[in-house]
């Protein structure tokens, strides 16, 4: 008998099977037997992965406001009110506000994060608060830590050493800022010198690159060297990569394939990065998203990220990573029925893949981490971005709600409604 059956689902790829649960694990999916502890039914709905978010800044989230609002809406802006927010927050603060965001997430049914620590001030009271944010969320939430040198590894006296600290108390990831270094050089000169840390430590890297609206912004080309340098392919992620939406078309053609050798990935953000950029802009006004669509073409893999919520950068936002899909589809321009169900895949098993996550998915012998929506397919969940009736992680029922009866699909063919009476 198993602990929990989840039972008549429909998995992102069509196929309707029953998955039970023992301990932590799936251990069978398939026709299976009504037998279980807990029985869910989740006959028509669609039963995915966990939502897996892969750039985050957890320090800030939840500040919006504090010490002021952004006026001008900018990216300097919001870094210029962190950098006063970060001397004032005490660890307690960051505590607090990290675990009701992480409360939110897992009633969205986004069960792992990648969040961004600032190392900059020498207190590292953000680190100290991180890492205690993940202690308590383990059991339920995966969380990893990117030592982030916010004001630029080299532009401050202690930000090199800052980062090595940060790695030493327990954070994963090396992280970076290379366009935010004094100059060109130094910025490519960072770049080598994380790449050497996460090489001989192992670990993965994932970088702030090119956010910012400037087409002469090409670390990004650098990255994809020391990735490949060093053989980090996988492990190391370059975050935003805003600048190649302003890059020149010849120049684009011979760095894609660059970064594609290298074996590495892309996080763009969508919600924040049509936010924030483009604001020098009148008319035409860019938009800061990436290349999308030509980097999947090359077989780089591309996830979506959210970044931002409730903070000095973004005044919105409620940890669903369907939301961040949803936009995502439109400004990349990925409304092929293809095109769009790769959107859901995006925020689930390819940010997996860039976290690096192992046990994930829905087969026999994975971590029993799951969500069940009120939709029939992804598709329909990025259209509706339905309710999570059920959120299991690592084998618990996490949370819960019940189906919203009243409410009316629209017609699955012309001519016909069909109302969901749970």
């Amino acid at each position: 008998m198993f602990d929990i059956l989840v039972k008549g689902g429909t998995l992102p790829d069509g196929t309707v099977a029953d998955i039970g649960i023992t301990g932590d694990r799936i251990a069978a999916v398939g026709r299976l037997p009504a037998e279980a502890g807990r029985v869910i039914d989740a006959t028509g709905d669609l039963v995915s992965p966990p939502f897996v978010d892969p750039h985050f800044h957890m320090d800030a989230t939840l500040s919006y406001g504090l010490p002021r609002v952004n006026a001008s809406g900018t990216l300097l802006e919001g870094i210029a009110l962190w950098g006063e927010l970060r001397e004032i927050a005490t660890v307690e603060e960051m505590v607090a506000r990290a675990l009701t965001y992480c409360d939110w997430a897992v009633s969205m049914g986004l069960l792992a994060i990648r969040t961004h620590v600032d190392t900059t001030p020498d207190h590292l009271r953000g680190v100290e608060a991180m890492l205690e944010v993940k202690r308590r969320v383990a059991p339920y939430l995966d969380l990893q830590l990117v030592a982030f040198p916010q004001d630029g590894l080299y532009r401050t006296p202690t930000g090199r050493q800052n980062v090595l600290r940060a790695l030493d108390m327990g954070v994963d990831v090396v992280g970076g800022i290379p366009h935010f270094e004094r100059t060109m050089e130094e910025g490519a000169e960072s770049l080598r010198d994380l790449a050497r840390i996460a090489a001989e430590r192992g670990l993965m890297w994932d970088v702030h690159c090119d956010e910012t609206d400037d087409p002469m912004s090409r670390h990004v080309e650098t990255m994809a060297r020391e990735v490949t340098r060093h053989g980090l392919g996988g492990r190391a992620a370059g975050s935003h990569l805003t600048s190649m939406h302003s890059m020149d078309n010849y120049y684009v053609s011979k760095l894609l394939p660059l970064i594609a050798e290298s074996g590495m990935t892309a996080i763009p953000n969508p919600l924040i990065n049509i936010t924030l950029q483009g604001r020098h802009d009148t008319y035409p006004k860019r938009r800061g998203l990436t290349r999308v669509k030509e980097m999947q073409a090359l077989g780089i893999p591309v996830g979506w990220g959210q970044d931002c919520v409730l903070d000095p950068w973004y005044s919105l936002g409620t940890a669903d990573m369907l939301d961040v899909a949803f936009m995502g589809l439109h400004v990349a321009q990925m409304t092929h029925p293809a095109e769009m169900a790769r959107c859901f895949t995006m925020v689930t098993e390819t940010n997996a893949q860039i976290m690096g996550l192992s046990d994930y998915g829905l087969r026999p012998g994975c971590l029993a981490s799951l969500v069940v929506l009120d939709a029939g397919t992804p598709t329909e969940a990025l259209r509706l971005r339905p309710d999570r009736l059920a959120v299991i992680s690592k084998g618990r029922l996490v949370a819960e709600r019940q189906r919203n009866d009243a409410r009316l699909d629209l017609p699955a063919r012309p001519g016909t409604v069909r109302r969901r009476l749970g």
